[in-house]
């Protein structure tokens, strides 16, 4: 597929994960993808992982894209702004803004209510999930609306519906993703004269290197993990959200989801795409109708 040849990407937060995914795929439709983190071949960020933006960037090209990595800090405005300018210099453009950056995982006090949990690890989540975000379409933003039709993809977890009827997890976790999904509409509100559109994004059970790690399993081998965990055989690859974002960036009605927010599994419905071992997982359905209930797991119908 070559559908995007010629846009101009950018994947704010594409080290792994589901920023890779988005990443990898819209380098596979022909973009030219330029892909940020901290997390280099030289200097890793606190998670300390192997994983680093050169890699996507590689993937990106091997895919049929044009990948090109970025080291940034996202909260750091004069080093966001170095990369408008340079994108700016560059193609005069941007095309498609992909917010994945997070970082959250390591400060996140699963077992804790907002008292117990540290004040300053929360505090920095949220500025990890949030003002990376606000930071990152404040500089790019000015290049998008010099053509109609860009495209602004604010990633979270949980889709709106989902996040207003259920706590999620922890307090700090809570507060940050549900803010991404008002984001999304926010910037679909100020976009629209322009003739462009904002949506809030949200992959299923994601099978991450970190998920894929907690488990003890590979990408290759990842139904293994359903002894331990039955409901993880919803699970979806990075890449099946990544193929969410390319499919909505080459849609001509694309105005048409401005302001709303969307899961993977909606939009493979939509559009027709799967995962990469050809099914359709709906994660959030199966959530409300099987795991949430305490079903016994079957993904019977949901994949």
């Amino acid at each position: 597929m070559s559908n995007l040849k010629g846009k101009i990407c950018l994947v704010a937060g594409a080290t792994r994960g589901a920023g890779r995914g988005v990443a990898v795929e819209l380098g596979a439709a022909g973009a030219t993808v330029y892909v940020t983190g901290r997390s280099t071949r030289h200097k890793r960020s606190e998670y300390d992982r192997a994983e680093t933006i050169e890699e996507t960037a590689e993937l990106v090209s091997a895919a049929g894209g044009h990948g090109i990595a970025v080291p940034a800090d996202h909260l750091d405005r004069d080093q966001v702004r170095s990369l408008a300018e340079r994108i700016g210099r560059d193609h005069g453009h941007l095309d498609v803004l992909v917010n994945d950056i997070w970082g959250g995982e390591l400060l996140a006090q699963w077992d804790k209510p907002l008292w117990e949990h540290d004040l300053d690890a929360g505090l920095r989540l949220l500025r990890l999930a949030i003002d990376t975000h606000v930071i990152t379409s404040h500089f790019m933003l000015p290049l998008l609306i010099k053509r109609p039709g860009g495209l602004v993809v604010e990633m979270t977890d949980g889709t709106k519906e989902y996040n207003d009827h259920n706590y999620r997890v922890s307090f700090f976790y809570d507060q940050a993703k549900s803010a991404v999904i008002r984001l999304g509409y926010a910037q679909a509100h100020e976009l629209r004269p322009y003739g462009c559109a904002a949506v809030a994004l949200t992959p299923g059970w994601l099978r991450s290197e970190m998920m894929l790690e907690h488990y003890g399993v590979t990408e290759e081998t990842w139904r293994d993990a359903t002894t331990r965990e039955p409901h993880f055989a919803i699970s979806e690859s990075p890449r099946y959200v990544g193929r969410a974002v390319a499919a909505l960036a080459a849609d001509p009605d694309l105005m048409r989801w401005s302001g709303q927010s969307l899961s993977s599994g909606r939009l493979a419905l939509e559009y027709g795409f799967t995962d990469v071992d050809g099914s359709r997982p709906d994660c959030w359905r199966y959530l409300v109708e099987v795991q949430d209930p305490g079903k016994p797991a079957d993904v019977t119908g949901y994949r």
